[in-house]
């Protein structure tokens, strides 16, 4: 393991932050007894470069973690490690063996967490969720620290035109550029969905809908057709593993954190064309379903906070959402959550508005 100097760093901004002789990493974890952030190299690494492990004496003000690390710049892909109880009845699912992803992460490597699940797989109520000891590099994605102030945005001003006159087309990314007829020279990606920009000022619209576009797994759903035995996708995207992450394998760009830019670049086209760009965005539950889920981010760190658990027995997760679980938006800490991830798309990505799926 590679030594590197860490300093106490500072508890907010939450995510990492890139500032300017290094990067602060920020995560909230209240009943979390020993957390480790973990840095790569390259995507494909299974095993981290090095390991820092946070001294709550020197790293932790109140519930959070947090660490500066001297020398690191944008780019530089990491995951946690948190450990502390294991007590699902008390609604605690944390395991030390498992790699999470930053909730406040900026973007993410294209690799699917689901892919290499065998079909049908459910983590046992009481039992710790999977280990992926094996494979790492293909079953976990990096965070990706992003410094979002080297967009040139060259200008870009919000279009700010009253509802009563726009003309909105709801659309899905890959969908609208992936087909035969599509025309475009990257099929299924944000690039792509800029050389279709004439075809709508010619329909004469005003605004997109974009289907989600927060970072999801196609491959959540690990059920199987049962006429042809095909492994089932989540095409739509309305489970979101990330909500400060632009979907990377929607990019052409796969280098670690382009999809970042080719989204900005989409939304600074569609803004010079006249269209206003609103996000399709789901907060009322993540990709980590119920209790057979799997802990890759917020249940790994806290999850009695993160989501809304049965009062008598909160090893179960309540389900009003009819996606497996609910997030808890009551809890100000998750309700900072949805606002920062808000805020991050206006201020970092120029988007002019929101849909809320299931509000």
């Amino acid at each position: 393991m590679e030594a590197l100097t860490v300093l106490p760093g500072n508890p907010f901004p939450l995510g990492a932050t890139v500032c300017k002789d290094g990067v602060n990493f920020a995560v909230f974890s209240r009943n979390g007894t020993k957390v480790v952030l973990d840095l790569f190299r390259t995507s494909e690494d299974s095993e981290p470069y090095t390991q820092i492990e946070l001294n709550p004496q020197q790293h932790r003000t109140g519930d959070v973690w947090h660490a500066f690390v001297p020398g690191l710049t944008a780019g530089t892909l990491y995951l946690y490690q948190v450990d502390g109880p294991f007590e699902p009845f008390e609604g605690h699912r944390f395991n030390f063996n498992q790699f999470l992803t930053d909730p406040y992460a900026k973007a993410l490597t294209p690799v699917s967490l689901f892919k290499n699940l065998p079909p049908t797989y459910k983590t046992p109520v009481d039992k710790m969720d999977i280990e992926l000891f094996q494979n790492r590099s293909r079953l976990f994605p990096k965070c990706v620290v992003i410094d979002d102030a080297s967009f040139d945005w060259e200008g870009d001003k919000p279009i700010n035109r009253p509802l009563k006159d726009s003309v909105i087309y709801e659309v899905h990314v890959k969908g609208f550029t992936a087909g035969r007829d599509a025309g475009v020279s990257a099929p299924g990606t944000y690039r792509g969905f800029i050389e279709k920009i004439p075809y709508l000022k010619h329909l004469g619209i005003t605004a997109v809908e974009l289907m989600p576009i927060h970072e999801f797994d196609e491959y959540e759903n690990t059920n199987v057709n049962p006429r042809t035995g095909e492994r089932m996708k989540n095409y739509w995207g309305y489970s979101t593993m990330q909500f400060f992450a632009p979907k990377a394998s929607y990019a052409q760009d796969k280098t670690p954190g382009g999809c970042v830019n080719e989204f900005k670049q989409l939304v600074k086209e569609l803004h010079k064309a006249g269209i206003e760009v609103i996000l399709d965005v789901v907060y009322n539950h993540t990709a980590e379903g119920n209790e057979h889920g799997i802990a890759f981010s917020m249940r790994g760190f806290e999850n009695s906070v993160y989501y809304t658990l049965v009062e008598q027995h909160k090893e179960y997760y309540m389900n009003y959402s009819g996606c497996g679980n609910t997030v808890n938006c009551n809890h100000p800490v998750v309700r900072d959550l949805i606002i920062d991830s808000l805020r991050h798309w206006v201020l970092d990505y120029h988007v002019d508005g929101f849909r809320f799926d299931l509000a």
